[in-house]
C-alpha cells in the first residue's frame, strides 16, 4: 500500500499550485486589500486600486488606444515611477512566480538581461532593457519588476528612474508601492484578469 501511495505523492508535489509571494507584514504594512485599508483615509479611488495622495506625486492613467480601456496606473515620484497593475488571482494561490518567468523570457527576447533578487517586497527581477537612443544617449535602461500576491489579488509594479538604483529614492517608491489598497470586488473573475481601472471618482484630485 506504501509502495502504491508513492507516485502518487510525487504527482501531487508537482501540481501543488504556486505558493503566494509577498512581504510577511502586508496584511499590517501593505500593499493592503479593501478589507485590511484604513477607510478613514483620503484615499484616489481609481476602481480597481486607490492611491494614498502624497506630496509631490502625479498619477498618469495609461490608456489602450483601441478600445480606450484603462490598462495600468503611472505613478511619477521621487524621481522615479511607478506603473501599477492589479489583476485577479486564485484564492489559494499565487501568480508572481509565473509572472516572473514569463517577464524574464520577454526581457531575453528583446536582447535585455535580468537578474532575479530578493528586495524588500519579496522575489523582484532586475532588468536591463535595450531602448531607442533618448536626448540623454542611453541605448538600455533599468527597470525593477515587483509582485505581491494578496487575496483573490496579485499587484504588478515596475518601477524605472532613480528607484532603480539610489537607495532613499527606492524607499521611498517601495512604501508608495505598499501603501497601495487593492479593491477585487465580489464578482467571480477569471485568474490574470485585469481588475478594473477608471477615473478618479474623488474631488480635487485632479
Amino acid at each position: 500500500m506504501t509502495d502504491d501511495a508513492q507516485p502518487q505523492t510525487d504527482q501531487e508535489i508537482e501540481a501543488a499550485p504556486a505558493p503566494k509571494s509577498g512581504p510577511v507584514d502586508r496584511q499590517t504594512a501593505g500593499p493592503f486589500d479593501e478589507s485590511e485599508a484604513n477607510a478613514v483615509r483620503p484615499y484616489i479611488d481609481l476602481g480597481g486600486i486607490k492611491i494614498l495622495p502624497r506630496e509631490g506625486l502625479n498619477l498618469r492613467l495609461e490608456v489602450e488606444e483601441q478600445t480606450q480601456r484603462i490598462v495600468a496606473v503611472g505613478l511619477d515620484y521621487a524621481e522615479s515611477t511607478l506603473q501599477v497593475q492589479p489583476f485577479a488571482a486564485p484564492r489559494s494561490s499565487g501568480l508572481w512566480e509565473e509572472t516572473r518567468e514569463q517577464i524574464r523570457q520577454q526581457v531575453k527576447q528583446q536582447g535585455g538581461r535580468v537578474e532575479e533578487r530578493e528586495g524588500p517586497l519579496g522575489p523582484e527581477l532586475l532588468a536591463e532593457v535595450p531602448v531607442v537612443a533618448g536626448p540623454d544617449g542611453a541605448t538600455k535602461r533599468l527597470a525593477r519588476f515587483v509582485g505581491v500576491d494578496g487575496p483573490r489579488w496579485f499587484l504588478r509594479g515596475v518601477i524605472g528612474g532613480a528607484a532603480t538604483s539610489d537607495v532613499e529614492a527606492a524607499t521611498a517608491v517601495e512604501d508608495l508601492f505598499r501603501s497601495i489598497v487593492v479593491v477585487r470586488g465580489g464578482s467571480p473573475m477569471p485568474p490574470r484578469d485585469l481588475i478594473p481601472l477608471r477615473m478618479p471618482t474623488t474631488p480635487g484630485t485632479a
